[in-house]
């Protein structure tokens, strides 16, 4: 199919299974012809002489047998998702009969679509930039209110009016350089080599700051590394499943039960945690056991977020203490939890305030989230993970190709600083440029393309 790039594509763009509606989308040339084979509006018009953009009802025919009746809409190139002549068909919903008006499509001349191919052809087509599609693919898959806001954000093309601002910027202080170097005799070029150097540095801070921006992009789609730790049966393994919301970690009265590095991903609240079950700490000559504390350390040094578990019915000791400051020494937010409060207290939060901001009187037991839930979200949607309507690079193909473009920018502008020549000063920003160009989709390699395409669902 992808050998003829225009060809009509169709496929089922609602989940599978039973329900009330179930949506097929029908696109390429030829697709009104299609489905004036299937589709018979009961105004007795083919459909592909309805006025476009309005819903039509009808029934739906296979060899001449009704299968169902329903609703189609078409949509006139360029004004479609696509960029092509597009069919949308709601039926009613349910497995074989979703099928069965697919396969009536497919036996009037129609293909199926890929993964992703009707976004993809919104993309050839110049409808949406490659970063646009990009946070789409995301945006079906968010798991999370703030991946919601990011990703929504990227396909209005947030991103991609930055990145275009400084492509804009760049072309035209190329043309500048090379009007320069070209015409030396005529004085065409608009900047000075000192000039020059002023307006790259202005660039490359621009694309630092995208850079940096790359840490609350990555933290949004693929979650927060929150780490639960504590000494052994202090009821981390019990707050990862009440996490989780399942059993997932096995929960007994033995200590070092836990001998290794449980990981999910779950939502709590806004957020979208990496959550990683970790192995008891403490001092033991049990060489598995070892191995497991070493590697709790390891994910605890390495955290954002670390839910410090103490036992709310014991006193607090020195091996309590040594947790605490290893917690602090991280740099990870810290929330203590001084679990099984149901059990009566030891000791008081005042215990540890003046070390943490959070602490939490808590009970596994009693599985109340909404006060932990609450301290979760103002730490990182109102702190670390403040979405503002600054635009976020949100992929790492996004950060690795911006970072190439930073890079030729610095080598550029240290070069004009040592006053070599324009126009090999110059080669750089070339470089810098085409690598801009990849990073929109202007250049971009179809490897690349099919990469990102085939992360999609089928029928979008």
């Amino acid at each position: 199919m992808r050998n003829d790039p225009h060809r009509a594509v169709i496929a089922i763009s609602t989940p599978p299974g039973k329900g009330g509606v179930a949506l097929l989308r029908l696109s390429g040339e030829g697709a009104f012809g299609i489905a004036d084979r299937v589709f018979f509006p009961m105004n007795h018009k083919p459909l592909s002489e309805c006025p476009p953009r309005m819903q039509v009802y009808g029934r739906i025919l296979r060899d001449g047998e009704p299968i169902d009746d329903g609703m189609a809409t078409r949509f006139v190139a360029p004004h479609s998702y696509t960029g092509e002549d597009t069919v949308e068909i709601t039926c009613h919903g349910g497995v074989l009969l979703t099928r069965t008006v697919l396969e009536a499509f497919l036996a009037a001349g129609a293909v199926p679509a890929p993964a992703g191919e009707f976004t993809r052809r919104a993309f050839l087509n110049g409808k949406l930039s490659l970063t646009e599609a990009e946070a789409i693919g995301l945006l079906l898959d968010a798991k999370s209110h703030a991946q919601l806001t990011l990703t929504e954000r990227g396909a209005r093309g947030h991103l991609s009016s930055a990145l275009l601002g400084i492509e804009e910027e760049l072309t035209h202080l190329l043309s500048s350089i090379f009007a320069r170097i070209d015409y030396p005799e005529e004085d065409l070029g608009e900047f000075s080599d000192e000039e020059t150097a002023e307006k790259l540095r202005g660039i490359l801070s621009r694309v630092n700051s995208l850079l940096a921006t790359y840490k609350t992009g990555r933290a949004v789609t693929e979650g927060i590394s929150a780490v639960i730790a504590g000494k052994p049966n202090v009821g981390k393994s019990s707050l990862y499943n009440l996490l989780l919301g399942e059993d997932a970690a096995i929960v007994t009265d033995i200590p070092g039960t836990t001998r290794d590095v449980l990981e999910r991903t779950v939502p709590l609240g806004r957020v979208l945690l990496r959550l990683y079950d970790t192995a008891g700490i403490r001092e033991t000559d049990d060489p598995v056991e070892h191995i497991g504390v070493c590697r709790s350390k390891e994910k605890i040094a390495g955290a954002d977020l670390i839910f410090l578990l103490f036992d709310a019915s014991r006193p607090l000791d020195e091996e309590d203490r040594a947790l605490a400051d290893a917690a602090l020494a991280s740099g990870a937010a810290v929330i203590v939890l001084a679990n099984k409060s149901d059990l009566g207290s030891a000791w008081e939060p005042s215990a540890l305030s003046d070390r943490f901001s959070e602490v939490i009187p808590f009970s596994c037991k009693a599985g109340d989230l909404e006060r932990l839930t609450a301290v979760v979200d103002r730490l990182f949607t109102d702190g670390a993970l403040n979405l503002s309507e600054d635009p976020v690079l949100f992929s790492a193909r996004q950060y690795t190709t911006l970072a190439e473009v930073g890079k030729h920018l610095a080598l550029s502008l240290a070069a004009y600083e040592a006053g070599v020549p324009s126009d090999a000063a110059s080669s750089d920003v070339e470089v810098a440029l085409s690598y801009l160009s990849e990073l929109t989709g202007k250049n971009v390699t179809e490897a690349v393309v099919q990469d990102i395409f085939s992360r999609f669902c089928v029928g979008k």
